[in-house]
């Protein structure tokens, strides 16, 4: 397949972009990010944000271990100011793998270790942690609950592609949903959670509504009976209820969102390996944010209300994302490599990443007063920093998040002020070997842990090498890609 990425300067990219008719924000002026961003009442340092990233390495019983308080010290020491610590589920049962972290009163020794490890590193490295923000994702897998699926609603497209690992049949319309019932009792599990969280110390909590989760998946909930369902005030009453009873039942707490604000339709392996969509009837009624007769087009009036709502609701920090990891994951996170999982991309990447950027503006335009943090960088590679200091100088975002390259590279952050750009030979070039190790699940524990076997060598190296039977990850695409 075509490979996309060959731009020697930001000229190379820009006139690239320009070609494609989508033009770039680009700035050699990187000042913009190290200025402070006012969160609510909390201050971080600079405008960089290292995103949620799972390691998929903590305890069967949702404790963090030795690779994640690893990976959080790194963050930690790594320069960026504000830190978006992963999703940790607020039940058992909504648990994306079996080692997912979990927010539970038995784990929160460990969560206030992991938290306790990152501040201790930005001081060792700073000096001081004062303008230090971190913050905790809170989640519900829904679909893809490890156990066995959780469906808020039936989706067409997506059901077909979910197998209950309790029956071995993939879902039909005759699989039950979760129940009004469980869906209030849901509420009581996000607020105990939110408030656990509180107490350990972390700064904010982000309710996930992203890529097709519970949470995102309710966003578009519309042929979904009863009080949950159908209308955007019933889609969002969920959420709503969860913020509303933290302002209450945990004053001071920050409320944060990641938010999905286009679905897409699925995608699969076509016959040249590039990704189609999958078969689907059209008017599309399960997917937000999507244009219903033309499900390649974003519809933004339900996003945008929405977040104009988060808004109101008190909701002080919103990270915009996109399409579903498991289904289209080239609208998620554009790659130059596919997971092993996957195929290859059916667009320029260059396209994915200036959708993020055009959504994420729009979204921030709407809620001027809350700052919004943009995605999809990882795929600019030593130009991401360019494209961060353009947004936000031109106020399209308030801060730029950085997900898979703060693997590769956790200390991009300093890089940026220590020499004025990232170290190259720790670029992540967009791979998908660390997608390959969480999608990988022939392991002891049910779940290998991931990270960069190529610029993480030391302890991914290893891993990579137990999961493709002894093949040394060599800085290239792996084989199966």
């Amino acid at each position: 397949m075509a490979r996309y990425f060959k731009y020697k300067t930001v000229a190379d990219l820009a006139a690239d972009a320009a070609a494609l008719g989508q033009p770039l924000q680009l700035s050699n002026d990187f000042s913009v990010l190290h200025q402070p961003l006012r969160v609510g009442p909390l201050t971080a340092g600079n405008r960089l944000v290292v995103h949620p990233m799972e390691g998929c390495d903590g305890t069967l019983d949702g404790n963090p271990d030795e690779l994640t308080w690893r990976r959080y010290a790194r963050f930690g020491g790594g320069g960026a100011k504000l830190i978006w610590a992963e999703a940790a589920a607020v039940c058992d049962e909504g648990r994306a793998n079996t080692r997912q972290l979990l927010v539970a009163p038995h784990t929160a020794a460990g969560l206030e270790r992991m938290l306790h490890t990152c501040r201790a590193a930005h001081r060792d490295a700073f000096g001081s942690d004062a303008n230090l923000v971190v913050g905790l994702q809170l989640t519900h897998s829904g679909r893809y609950s490890v156990r066995r699926p959780l469906l808020a609603v039936h989706d067409p497209v997506l059901d077909p592609l979910i197998v209950d690992k309790t029956t071995g049949r993939r879902l039909d319309t005759s699989y039950p949903l979760l129940s009004d019932d469980d869906l209030r009792r849901l509420e009581d599990q996000y607020v105990a959670a939110a408030r656990l969280v509180a107490q350990i110390g972390y700064d904010f909590i982000d309710l996930k509504q992203c890529h097709r989760y519970l949470l995102s998946e309710l966003l578009a909930a519309r042929t979904r009976p009863g009080v949950y369902g159908g209308s955007l005030e019933n889609r969002t009453r969920l959420v709503r209820n969860v913020i509303g009873r933290i302002r209450q039942e945990a004053p001071g707490l920050v409320v944060a969102t990641r938010m999905n604000a286009y679905d897409g339709v699925p995608y699969q392996r076509g016959d040249d390996a590039r990704g189609v969509p999958c078969p689907h009837a059209l008017p599309l009624e399960t997917a937000f944010g999507t244009n219903p007769v033309r499900p390649e087009e974003d519809d933004l009036t339900e996003p945008l209300t929405l977040a104009r709502g988060l808004r109101d609701w008190g909701v002080n920090l919103i990270s915009v994302t996109m399409g579903n990891p498991y289904a289209n994951p080239h609208l998620t996170r554009p790659a130059e490599y596919p997971p092993v999982d996957g195929y290859h991309a059916p667009e320029h990447p260059l396209l994915g990443v200036a959708r993020h950027f055009r959504i994420a503006r729009q979204i921030q335009a709407a809620v001027p007063d809350v700052p919004v943090v943009g995605s999809a960088y990882s795929w600019l590679q030593e130009f991401a920093a360019h494209a961060a200091a353009g947004n936000i100088a031109a106020g399209h975002v308030a801060a730029a998040g950085f997900g898979r390259a703060t693997l590769s590279q956790p200390d991009f952050a300093r890089q940026l002020v220590d020499q004025g750009r990232f170290a190259r030979a720790r670029i992540c070039r967009t791979f998908s070997y660390c997608t390959g190790l969480m999608r990988a699940k022939n392991h002891p524990t049910g779940q290998f842990p991931t990270g960069c076997p190529p610029f993480d060598k030391e302890v991914y190296g290893p891993i990579w090498k137990e999961l493709s039977h002894g093949a040394e990850p060599t800085g290239e695409p792996p084989a199966e890609a």
